[in-house]
């Protein structure tokens, strides 16, 4: 509900505290009286008056103090003023009234028309203000809501494309992160002119742990050996993926054979530093995991699934070799193939 807007009648006579709130009365107003300039200042601490309806002639504080003080306040400074007085009509009067902060003078005996239509004016524009006043409220609610929501929807946004890249079981890359990856590094490998390794492992015998243990503990086994890869101290720009069940690949840009060689080595390394128990039936005490490393220089002429499939063939390799072991596949000889 629309608050009403307040004037302040200030007079030190009853009886014309008495002709102001009759006059006042076709307005839809809380009027508000005081005696003395005193009083009447108090009141502006509790109220935010629309208009103040003011005598001159008052005893201890006038109009023109009272006035002035208003005006001095910067919560009552801008409150319209208007003098009621019976005083003499002369300029300098006016001038001082003006010089004090009114906004307009009107003489006793009030006319009823002329006192209706200037009070009418300054409570209109009241009334305005306050309506921008709560529309500027309800717009600041409104962008403060649109911005929350704005934040809200980009959190979504954030989780869906996390989702949308991530494996669930292991908090990796997912195979499709994996290949845009791995197609975005080919491509900036193939500008910069720099060597691009891949390493694919896969944990040895894993479909027997997962046999012999039950799918919760194969779960288990796979987010251990994921969370161990995530901490070892690897470059910003190496990326790890899991692309397949118990397959995981390592992008690792602007690497050389023996490096990539190394990086794998010490990835074994950690897995087996895990010793998590498998199958006697598997050959080892421990889970362990195989290995298969190329490199390349890539060029506009290759496609990337000739690096791929030499890594795929090392891995293969290694397990061959018994597994838990790291295999160098050369990648030279799939330039036969630029010519396809």
């Amino acid at each position: 509900m629309t608050k009403r807007p307040s004037v302040l009648i200030v007079d030190d006579r009853p009886e014309n505290l008495i002709t102001l709130e009759a006059l006042l009365e076709p307005f839809n107003l809380d009027i508000v009286r005081a005696t003395s300039g005193a009083e009447a200042l108090a009141h502006t601490l509790d109220y935010d008056f629309a208009l103040v309806l003011l005598d001159v002639q008052m005893p201890g504080m006038d109009g023109y103090e009272v006035a002035e003080l208003l005006r001095g306040n910067k919560k009552t400074k801008s409150i319209p003023i208007i003098f009621v007085t019976a005083r003499s009509k002369a300029e300098t009067q006016i001038f001082r009234g003006y010089e004090s902060g009114a906004v307009d003078y009107m003489f006793k005996p009030l006319e009823p028309i002329v006192f209706n239509g200037k009070v009418r004016v300054f409570i209109e524009l009241y009334e305005q203000k306050e309506a921008l006043r709560r529309k500027t409220i309800e717009f600041d609610q409104k962008l403060a809501e649109l911005e929350e929501l704005q934040q809200q929807l980009e959190e979504t946004n954030e989780q869906l494309l996390m989702l949308s890249t991530t494996d669930g079981l292991t908090g990796l890359y997912n195979k499709r992160r994996f290949e845009e990856i791995f197609s975005e590094e080919w491509e900036r490998a193939s500008r910069t002119e720099t060597s691009l390794s891949l390493i694919m492992l896969d944990i040895d015998h894993f479909k027997l742990y997962n046999d012999s243990f039950g799918h919760h503990l194969g779960d288990d086994c796979l987010r251990s050996v994921a969370k161990a890869l995530r901490q070892m101290e690897l470059r910003e720009l190496d990326r790890i993926a899991r692309v397949g069940g118990e397959e995981f690949a390592i992008v690792l840009p602007d690497t050389d054979p023996q490096g990539a060689e190394l990086v794998a080595e010490r990835v074994r390394k950690v897995i087996s530093e895990l010793r998590i128990p498998h199958n006697e039936a598997s050959g080892r005490e421990i889970v362990t995991a195989s290995f298969g490393v190329s490199s390349i220089l890539p060029t506009r002429h290759l496609s990337s699934r000739y690096l791929a499939e030499a890594a795929d063939e090392a891995l293969y390799e290694s397990k061959s070799k018994n597994r838990n072991c790291v295999t160098f596949k050369e990648c030279m000889t799939c330039w036969e193939y630029a010519q396809d």
